[in-house]
């Protein structure tokens, strides 16, 4: 038996979550998000948390992910999901437009424009013009524009150029050297 998968989810008194058959609905003031799970798993309110229980006994990896899917639902409504990506080179830049649109000049003959999925807010950090933040709710539709952003430019191990996430440690590599 997993321990992580038998823990309840708390639910905070301005979350309301909402069980109806194998989907489950979970609000806030501002948003709603939905997740429709297999019928090898069970989910029920127990008070003021969920809980998710297998019904057969080779469905551990759905009662992990479902319990996992589900916390994160719970935490995403409440605090939105940050991702972070950096620009490093002379002459690779950033330029935010508006909240949904994105510039990227990467040493291409032409600016790469972006636009973010619905709802998906762009910023500059304000410290530091090299960095920009990606938020939203969901956090699979944050990584996901976040992936395609930092593959418009995958990191260039030996001249230290590319676009990466914040926190991300890319291992530098030397030049051949010849004799």
């Amino acid at each position: 038996m997993s321990r992580v998968g038998k823990l309840p989810i708390a639910l905070s008194s301005s979350v309301e979550a909402t069980l109806d058959w194998n989907k489950v609905v979970v609000k806030w003031p501002l948003w709603t998000l939905s997740f429709e799970h297999s019928n090898r798993v069970e989910v029920f309110k127990d008070g003021n948390s969920l809980v998710v229980k297998p019904l057969w006994n080779d469905s551990a990896a759905l009662w992990w992910t479902t319990r996992a899917i589900l916390s994160n639902m719970v935490e995403w409504v409440a605090n939105w999901f940050k991702k972070s990506l950096e620009i490093n080179w002379v002459w690779y830049k950033f330029e935010v437009t508006s909240p949904q649109k994105l510039v990227l000049s990467i040493w291409f003959s032409h600016k790469v424009e972006m636009d973010a999925p619905a709802w998906i807010k762009v910023a500059m950090d304000e410290k530091e013009k090299n960095v920009i933040h990606i938020t939203w709710v969901d956090k699979q539709l944050v990584w996901e524009f976040a992936s395609k952003i930092r593959a418009k430019k995958k990191p260039e191990p030996y001249k230290g150029k590319w676009i990466k996430y914040v926190g991300e440690q890319i291992r530098r590599k030397a030049w051949k050297t010849g004799k």
